[in-house]
């Protein structure tokens, strides 16, 4: 039976904590705009007796994936029920920090590796490394996929069960390719390549090409290429320069480095210099991409259902992304990964932990909403005729993945630089003026944490 009140000094330190913790998840002024509502998808598996609750922020088709996993688990475990709510992310975080400080959260929960040393840190997750065999569980380490893997220790200590790896990666359109002359399945070498594959594959509304005599730029009704989610686009590209947004001690913001202006110098010219791609704001790339009418867009590993659910007939081909920089090939990862309190104990716990390690070995059905396996045993079983997306962005991960930074202000170091990209690539900022607001705006994140 749930306690009635709370001793006051618990609820003092409470109150206190959660006025801290909610600091370090301030939304992006882009989430605020959606005005997210907090209400919950909610799916119930299983009648038992044993009942668990199991929040996510998986509320598109990866969602229903997850949902019926979870329904065989219960099928297969008639003693437990499971309750699983859905929320925005952009809601998610308050709601879920809320529940952790004020002792009420659900028995499993899904975060990504980044958000780990913002909960770790107030001492709200639950050590997993008692979960792998190199001390004692049944999870075997050496399955689980690099660079994600070792993303998921903070401080000496593993948090969490890896589920998947998703990320960037070059999403084609076979049929433009082909009528340009190009061939669909070599993926651009270098950002020369992927400039002249675009210039082929850009056309205004009198078939001319952006390198021709009387090409309009205002009258485009074909786009080789694209800028899609600022976030993932403008890190991947800035790592291949060689640069991030934070100094290695994780004390300086150095996203106005040298690299951080050619980073942002390629995006740019791709939209006003080349003319091989739209501004950003209020363009559609997903159902310009589905009307035949984009022909390159970098996107997640999650484009799957959308082009083999939602359109089924479009004829693409995916690749890891592209090497732009001068430096290295890089791009953004990230993972879905299960935790559970700190606080939870007895059978709850355990069913808890059995769930998670249920849900780490349906990799095979997990790919089916786009993601890719955490596990390696599971990726080499991918069939390349169904999952063809997950093998090739996969690869990529494994070569060349970058995880994002992992920091008590992960959330708000994206607020911090995204609005600021997002400005100078719709030429309200210059590239400098945009570098420098976020660079401020980022080192005052960094000196407020200490």
């Amino acid at each position: 039976m749930r306690r009635s009140f709370v001793p006051l000094a618990f609820a003092a330190v409470s109150v206190l904590l959660l006025m801290v913790a909610m600091m370090m998840f301030m939304s992006t002024p882009v989430l605020a705009q959606e005005n997210p509502t907090a209400t919950p998808i909610v799916a119930e598996a299983g009648t038992g007796a044993i009942q668990l609750r199991y929040w996510n922020g998986l509320t598109g088709s990866d969602g229903v994936t997850m949902n019926e996993m979870v329904a065989k688990f219960a099928e297969e475990n008639p003693e437990v029920s499971i309750r699983v709510e859905s929320m925005a992310w952009a809601t998610y975080f308050d709601k879920l920090l809320t529940s952790l400080v004020a002792g009420d959260p659900p028995e499993l929960f899904l975060l990504h590796h980044q958000e780990i040393p913002q909960f770790a840190r107030l001492g709200v997750l639950g050590a997993t490394d008692d979960m792998f065999d190199y001390a004692g569980g049944p999870l075997p380490a050496a399955d689980f996929a690099e660079p994600i893997f070792s993303a998921t220790v903070y401080n000496g200590v593993r948090y969490g069960v890896v589920i998947d790896n998703h990320g960037w990666g070059l999403w084609v359109n076979n049929d433009l390719f082909e009528a340009a002359g190009l061939d669909p399945s070599v993926r651009p070498a270098n950002a020369e390549e992927y400039i002249r594959y675009a210039t082929l594959l850009t056309l205004d509304a009198n078939g001319k090409h952006p390198n021709e005599e009387g090409f309009d730029p205002e009258n485009v009704v074909q786009w080789g290429a694209c800028i899609s989610w600022l976030k993932p686009t403008f890190l991947s590209t800035l790592w291949q320069f060689g640069g991030d947004i934070v100094s290695e001690d994780g004390k300086t913001a150095t996203i106005n480095s040298e690299a951080g202006h050619k980073a942002l110098q390629f995006l740019y010219d791709l939209i006003y210099v080349h003319h091989v791609a739209p501004p950003p704001a209020g363009f559609d790339s997903w159902q310009t991409f589905a009307a035949n009418k984009l022909a390159m867009i970098p996107e997640g590993t999650w484009f799957r259902n959308f082009v083999t659910l939602d359109n089924p007939d479009l004829n693409w081909t995916a690749h890891g992304l592209p090497q732009w920089g001068d430096v290295r090939p890089a791009t953004w990862v990230s993972s879905h990964v299960l935790y559970w309190p700190a606080s939870l104990s007895g059978e709850k716990l355990e069913w808890a932990r059995k769930l998670a390690i249920y849900l780490s070995e349906q990799g095979l059905y997990w790919a089916t909403s786009g993601q890719v396996p955490g596990r390696l045993s599971q990726r080499a079983e991918l069939d390349p005729e169904v999952f063809p997306s997950n093998i090739a962005i996969g690869r990529a991960f494994e070569e060349y993945g970058v995880p994002e930074l992992a920091s008590p202000y992960s959330t708000e170091l994206v607020a911090a630089f995204e609005p600021e990209i997002d400005a100078a690539l719709n030429n309200l900022k210059t590239i400098d003026q945009a570098l420098n607001d976020a660079n401020d705006r980022i080192q005052a994140i960094l000196d407020r944490g200490g």
